[in-house]
């Protein structure tokens, strides 16, 4: 990279109609994030001086997603195409001196490397560095006529494009590196003679090469620079990703037995040693220390889980779930905002809100935290080494001490002493030989025509 200050202008005034959707293009997820996210991320890895995001329909919906960024927001209404859009940034960066990145928010997994290479190649005789790539099918991409040496002879639309340029396989990705004080006035002669009446970004290259400056393409993958205009390309980036993903874990040490059915998310983190039995789906937020091993059919999000854990099958984790070393979670345990201390056990049939249960307790099948009374959330406490009955209803707020037993079936709504039995039931009553009268009873009735 140069020493130059760095500012990115990401474009994001397309509508998206493709997508068919109220949620504006770029902020559908990918991998559990807003793609226009993951690109701000890679950005701010070079710790830019400034960053702006072009926005034209439903702006509001991306105002509210980079609030606390840092990022400015400027307005391209009407549109006239991408160097009239670059151009609606030149307010916000006014004063600015270094190098500009402009990249597309709907192309959202360029890398902060292959950014740094960009910029790295800008000097006092070169004015533009182009991003170009060489997908399988070229399509309706413009296309680079370049030397070997990566300069620009040429650049063209595809809807401009002559037979033998459409034959070119280097392909323009619209990303670009350009000095500041090269791009405004470049953009300022950009035309609009062409089929689409438009101000095409790509001209800046023929005008800066005719003032006698070079422009140079680099080269990077077609996964790179994958855009995402409908819900199949969304689909089709989103198992691209994942697939780089699981590998990686894989090579960090994480067991998958089905690689193809577990679903991360952009943070998920996993330590070594840990086992993913198949269909599996991680949300944003979640921690697994060495050793875990998380059964089928779980979904975890937002959730801590520690060494040598257990959970699952068909478990679900919300966010706040924090899991001690060698604790169990079996199957249909929802557990939400609780905390679990080690050797803690939940084993199956439960939901476990806004709770702290103290490590070697262990909670029996059926219990709930009656955590909510339609207004307010109350916590419930439990103390280590507890033991909850199955089938019973602790009903926040409400303490159980260590060491206590609550008898299966009880509705607890008072503090449990520590070491206690609590229980909280009907008395059971018996009468011998009800059920045969019964029977004979309605049996009779029934033959009869007769309805009780």
């Amino acid at each position: 990279m140069t020493n130059q200050p760095v500012a990115a202008i990401i474009l994001a005034a397309g509508r998206g109609t493709r997508m068919k959707s109220d949620l504006h293009k770029v902020l559908h997820p990918l991998a559990g994030r807003p793609m226009l996210l993951h690109l701000l991320a890679s950005v701010d890895a070079l710790e830019p001086a400034a960053k702006v995001v072009v926005v034209g329909a439903q702006r509001e919906q991306v105002e509210a997603a980079v609030a606390g960024t840092g990022t400015t927001i400027a307005v391209q209404d009407p549109q006239h195409g991408t160097a009239h859009a670059v151009q609606q940034a030149e307010t916000a960066l006014k004063g600015f001196d270094g190098d500009v990145l402009i990249l597309y928010g709907d192309v959202p997994l360029v890398s902060t490397a292959t950014m740094a290479a960009m910029l790295g190649q800008l000097d006092d005789a070169t004015a533009v560095v182009v991003l170009g790539f060489r997908p399988d099918d070229a399509a309706a991409y413009g296309r680079i006529e370049a030397d070997a040496t990566g300069r620009i002879a040429k650049m063209v639309e595809f809807k401009d494009a002559s037979p033998a340029e459409r034959a070119i396989t280097l392909c323009n990705s619209g990303l670009m590196a350009v000095r500041s004080a090269d791009l405004w006035p470049l953009l300022a002669r950009v035309g609009n003679d062409n089929a689409a009446k438009e101000y095409y970004l790509p001209d800046i290259v023929g005008l800066a090469t005719s003032d006698g400056k070079r422009a140079i393409v680099i080269e990077t993958t077609p996964e790179e620079v994958a855009g995402i205009n409908s819900r199949a390309e969304l689909a089709g980036v989103e198992a691209a990703w994942q697939a780089v993903r699981r590998r990686q874990m894989m090579d960090n040490g994480v067991t998958l037995i089905a690689p193809e059915t577990v679903w991360f998310a952009f943070d998920t983190e996993i330590g070594r040693d840990v086992t993913i039995e198949p269909n599996v789906f991680f949300g944003p937020g979640v921690r697994i220390a060495d050793g875990a091993t998380v059964h089928a059919f779980s979904h975890i999000s937002g959730a801590t889980i520690g060494t040598d854990a257990e959970v699952g099958p068909f478990v679900r984790l919300r966010p706040g779930a924090e899991l001690g070393a060698n604790t169990k979670v079996g199957n249909f345990v929802e557990i939400k905002k609780a905390k679990l201390g080690d050797g803690a056990k939940a084993s199956h049939l439960t939901y476990l809100g806004d709770a702290d249960i103290g490590a070697g307790a262990n909670i029996g099948a059926g219990t709930i935290t009656c955590n909510y009374d339609g207004y307010f959330k109350y916590r419930t406490v439990i103390g280590a080494g507890a033991f909850i009955g199955s089938n019973s209803a602790l009903v926040a707020p409400v303490t159980i001490g260590a060491g206590a037993i609550v008898g299966a079936g009880s509705v607890i709504t008072r503090d449990v002493e520590a070491d206690a039995l609590a229980t909280a039931r009907g008395d059971q009553a018996t009468k011998p030989g009800w059920a045969a009268r019964f029977r004979a009873a309605q049996t009779a009735k029934k033959s009869s025509g007769k309805k009780a």
